[in-house]
């Protein structure tokens, strides 16, 4: 949906991993242990750095530590989300477990009764899938196409999927006020790709979706002929008229704003009054993603059965709440969409998936009590301190950028000193005491929840943005920038190592959270950051000659990425990933000068371990982004992801840097062919 989309397109990681604790990030925590900040017991030094700088870097770690049997990777962001989990996460909690009353609508008390609720089995096999009959009957009980679509939209304030999605958040050329937007949706295999690719492994999995649907249905008890088949076919005609993924990039693409009146006129077999009535939304305009989608889908709903709309319906209805159903149902479900899809051998145990649960429905109100133990105010300071370095340095980099005119190099220096920051945790916290939690009863639960967050976006429409809002929880280890706010966000989670040791040279930390700054900052200036303005509106600051330039650059980084095969028939799609490769690049050319900026007028820095602090600034990029990953969950990111592999962001990203080649030796014609400068 377009509020969480909106948010998220700028995400430096692929997968959300929340962290451990972090005291004053100047200092250990007394009795924790110490970290290093670069073990070379896990480098692979018969291995050249520039003829693969991952295997040198990582090699023997990435050989000792295999992927365990409950993940699809394994990294250090999986082991940092583990020890959350398994000990900070899994303490609060149980701390507040200890108390068997808790007032109620506190944030221990959401907390618990959730908690409590995941973890009574008994209770949920007992009612098996009695508590989504009435939903199911309503979708079989209805008389035509007209009355489905309207029952969709009460569908999709629960959450469950149909062919399009409606949303709310800043209007990209407003940004100071909310927008209604509008945009494709309903795959039940995430992207087109797995739709139409003819690759044996992808007709495999569409084989397999086809008996999941089947064996979901035959569980719940549901007559229906050959759902499986029927539920892909009917996907596979949305999935072709769908834009494909490197296509939702455009920002300018995406934004058709037309008066809500002509979406009937768009796209008329669709009951649009019905369905906005039932979603409780009111608005005059929308913003389209894509009026030929709309328009396509009308003529696939025109000549598409009202049954074979049902089934849909129903296996949306079924999927979308497997997970809180007898374990036959989410058993099911993670074979498929975990096993089959991204190779995870294992479910872990139900109370880990219980926490994981609950962090990811009650993320905030956990948040809250996560940051009050684990994220003093001393921290802010510091990030703080990182960010303006890092801003100083992109200023002094965009003065001596070659490719861009005087003209343009001021406006984009006024757009960097317009940007703006949140650290660590929201300044206010919402007010989730009227959600009802009971603790036994995990279905009406999740739908409380839902609803809770349906109505708190339905309450923006026509309302001013609300600039201090976050989009993820301070729990969780990663950043983002959103371009309609011309920020960049840090949850108090990621100021840990291999982000941020404070037992490390600055060598390391510049090479991790240094260079992680850069690559959320130049993420207002990538391919789509670029095309909003200081104020965070889409708006054209460019030159024509500038904005040629800065597309010619970013041409031969796409054709550089698109010529990489990851495994036999899959390629890293540059399109696609052209946003976050322009980020790494540049949060790695900041970072790098960042450290020699810091190294001005001051005596050479002895060798640690035998390596410079250029050298270490690379390594401590390379520990960032070691991982050894299934080959499904590969094949699935260069189809879906906008992020190259973490092998990629290593050996790709780093020869394209004079700077790296010179911390390690390498001159030849072949690398100096490579180098790319674009921030």
């Amino acid at each position: 949906m377009k509020n969480t989309f909106l948010l998220l397109i700028a995400l430096l990681f692929t997968t959300l991993l929340i962290s451990s604790s972090c005291n004053d990030v100047s200092k250990s925590k007394e009795g924790d242990k110490k970290v290093l900040p670069f073990d070379v017991t896990s480098m692979d030094t018969s291995v050249k750095p520039w003829e693969d700088f991952d295997a040198y870097a990582n090699g023997k770690w990435e050989k000792n530590n295999p992927i365990p049997s409950t993940e699809n990777s394994w990294g250090s962001f999986n082991i940092l989300d583990k020890e959350t989990r398994e000990v900070k996460l899994k303490g609060i909690i149980k701390e507040l477990l200890t108390v068997a009353d808790h007032k109620k609508g506190t944030e221990a008390e959401l907390i618990t009764g959730y908690y409590r609720s995941y973890l009574d089995t008994v209770t949920i096999d007992k009612r098996g899938i009695s508590p989504i009959i009435p939903l199911s009957d309503k979708i079989s009980s209805v008389k035509n196409t007209d009355e489905l679509i309207a029952l969709a939209g009460e569908l999709a304030k629960l959450s469950i999927s149909g062919p399009f999605d409606a949303g709310v958040g800043a209007d990209d050329r407003n940004s100071t006020m909310n927008a209604v937007f509008m945009g494709q949706s309903g795959l039940s295999l995430r992207d087109r790709n797995y739709y139409e690719n003819k690759d044996s492994s992808m007709v495999k999995i569409r084989a397999e979706f086809v008996k999941h649907v089947d064996k979901m249905f035959s569980m719940a008890g549901w007559n229906v002929t050959e759902p499986g088949k029927t539920i892909l076919d009917f996907e596979t005609k949305m999935a072709l008229v769908q834009l494909k993924n490197f296509e939702m990039r455009d920002p300018v693409k995406m934004y058709n704003k037309i008066p809500f009146s002509d979406l009937q006129k768009l796209a008329p077999e669709i009951n649009w009054t019905g369905y906005f009535h039932n979603f409780d939304l009111i608005t005059d305009t929308v913003v389209v993603q894509d009026k030929n989608y709309l328009k396509n889908l009308s003529q696939i709903v025109s000549e598409t059965p009202v049954d074979v709309m049902k089934t849909y319906f129903r296996w949306h209805l079924l999927s979308s709440f497997s997970n809180v159903l007898p374990a036959n149902f989410s058993n099911e479900t993670f074979h498929f969409f975990s096993t089959v899809m991204y190779g995870v051998k294992a479910q872990r145990p139900r109370e880990e998936r219980a926490i994981i649960s609950v962090n990811r429905r009650l993320g905030m109100p956990l948040g809250k009590l996560f940051a009050a133990k684990y994220f003093p105010e001393s921290s802010k300071k510091k990030v703080i301190d990182m960010i303006e370095n890092v801003r100083s340095v992109y200023r002094d980099r965009i003065d001596k950028l070659t490719w861009m005119s005087t003209p343009t190099q001021l406006k984009a220096k006024e757009k960097l000193a317009a940007f703006t920051w949140k650290i660590g945790y929201p300044d206010t916290w919402k007010d989730y005491s009227s959600i009802d939690i009971q603790p036994d009863k995990l279905f009406e639960n999740s739908i409380n929840i839902t609803l809770w967050d349906h109505n708190d976006m339905i309450a923006r429409v026509g309302k001013p943005v609300d600039k201090k809002e976050w989009g993820m929880s301070p729990q969780t280890i990663n950043a983002y920038n959103n371009p309609t706010n011309n920020e960049i966000v840090f949850p108090a989670a990621i100021l840990q190592p291999p982000f941020f040791n404070p037992d490390a040279d600055d060598a390391i930390n510049y090479g991790g959270i240094i260079a992680v700054i850069g690559h959320e900052i130049t993420h207002g200036f990538d391919d789509q950051g670029a095309q909003y303005d200081g104020t965070g509106n889409l708006h054209n600051w460019w030159s024509p000659v500038d904005a040629q330039n800065f597309a010619a650059l970013g041409k031969k980084l796409e054709k550089y990425f698109s010529s990489i095969e990851v495994s036999k028939g899959f390629k890293i799609d540059g399109k696609l990933t052209l946003g976050e490769n322009i980020a790494d690049l540049g949060g790695l050319t900041l970072g790098y000068y960042a450290l020699e900026k810091s190294l001005e007028g001051k005596k050479k820095p002895e060798l640690i371990d035998g390596f410079t602090p250029e050298q270490r600034f690379f390594l401590g990029w390379a520990q960032v982004w070691r991982e050894n990953m299934t080959k499904e969950s590969l094949v699935s990111q260069v189809q879906t992801d906008p992020h190259s592999p973490a092998h990629y962001r290593i050996n790709a990203t780093l020869p394209l840097m004079k700077e790296f080649g010179d911390a390690f030796g390498s001159k030849s014609a072949a690398a100096d062919s490579l180098r790319l400068v674009i921030w």
